[in-house]
């Protein structure tokens, strides 16, 4: 019998083959298209269009799909009524988390064939939207408003969230979030609803289990992390006197480091970009002030660089969203790269089922 060998988080195991994205030290890319050309060049629906369905869209493929994405935006009577008797202390991960399940019990799409899988994936990616920007409203005192065809998926998140259109810089800022959240390979939220996908059970099950683990503050969780971390600071001096005694005492610097890349995140180096734009243009260079106080000693003297989770946290507190929202909006994104990864292990399934190392007790009689 072969030795086994221990791999404490599967670190380094390889699970399986996939088309929809690269992952490595020198490039991100989506079905062969780097991130950075994505980034500059593509909006969120042509980004979810090749996730879900192989490849960029022409222009009739771009408009269906825009098409399919209005006509699935409204939500049930039932599901907002629903959504309406949850607790407002109640976190927004966990309110996803739920009403995405109940959302599943009014799935218009049937079927359990590849297309099929691919207009359910549309559904929910619509559908996702409308629950979060409905659990905002309420939260602020509002009902719910119903959706305004014709908008991009960015804009449509907003309007329904603040009754207005955003403005072109608020649209484009959390169009390219969306772009940059919405895949990376088998990372635990993705690699969580393979596992699901591949015991035969059905999509909406692999998506709530994806935002089950995602909700983690080591996974997606980690854009709130940073924003609270940097949020305890008033000045830039503040933020230098803390990072020198966190990294003298080995503290936890959230939103730094990743399991893959060593030498950067692609995604951040985007994001930090137009985060510095942004500030700019809000009169808020002090943010920068902070935000890089804590950056340039973790990659100059620990050559720890930040992640898209630094810059993303700091991106949509400028925005004046509130932190409960940042880890929703990834889902709102990452659902699609979810999907993708479903219709690609059903169409050639094998039910993970990894062995484990027993360190418990010997083998022992039962007294009596």
């Amino acid at each position: 019998m072969a030795e086994q060998t221990f791999s404490p988080g599967l670190a380094g195991v390889i699970a399986g083959e996939t088309e929809v994205a690269c992952v490595d030290q020198g490039q991100l890319l989506y079905r062969g298209y780097p991130i950075e050309e994505l980034a500059q060049k593509s909006t969120f629906e042509e980004v979810a269009y090749l996730l879900i369905y192989g490849d960029l869209p022409n222009d009739s493929q771009l408009q269906a799909i825009k098409a399919s994405l209005d006509k699935y935006r409204p939500l049930d009577a039932a599901l907002v009524d629903a959504l309406r008797t949850i607790p407002k202390d109640t976190a927004m991960m966990d309110v996803l988390r739920s009403m995405v399940s109940y959302a599943g019990h009014f799935d218009p799409t049937s079927g359990d064939d590849s297309d099929a899988y691919r207009e359910r994936a549309v559904w929910l990616t619509a559908q996702i939207a409308g629950i979060i920007a409905a659990r905002f409203r309420f939260l602020n005192g509002h009902e719910p408003l119903d959706p305004k065809p014709g908008l991009s998926h960015a804009a449509q998140i907003l309007y329904q969230a603040h009754g207005e259109e955003p403005d072109a810089l608020a649209e484009r800022i959390i169009d390219l979030t969306l772009v940059l959240y919405a895949e990376h390979d088998f990372n635990a939220s993705t690699f969580t609803a393979r596992v699901i996908c591949s015991t035969l059970s059905d999509m909406v099950s692999a998506i709530v289990g994806g935002i089950g683990a995602l909700k983690g503050p080591l996974h997606g969780g980690a854009n709130e992390a940073a924003m609270e971390m940097l949020e305890q600071f008033k000045t830039q001096e503040e933020a230098t006197a803390w990072i020198a005694d966190a990294l003298e005492n080995k503290g936890k610097i959230m939103g730094f480091g990743h399991r893959v890349y060593k030498n950067g995140d692609h995604r951040a180096v985007i994001l930090e970009g137009e985060l510095r734009k942004l500030a700019e243009q809000k009169g808020q260079q002090n943010w920068m002030a902070i935000y890089d106080a804590i950056k340039e000693p973790m990659v100059n003297d620990k050559k720890i660089y930040p992640n898209v989770d630094y810059p993303c946290g700091l991106t949509y507190y400028l925005m004046g969203l509130p932190l409960d929202l940042y880890t929703p909006l990834f889902v709102a994104s990452r659902v699609t790269g979810w999907c993708a990864h479903f219709i690609e292990q059903a169409a050639d399934n094998r039910i993970y089922r990894p062995l484990s190392i027993y360190t418990g007790e010997a083998k022992r009689p039962v007294k009596g």
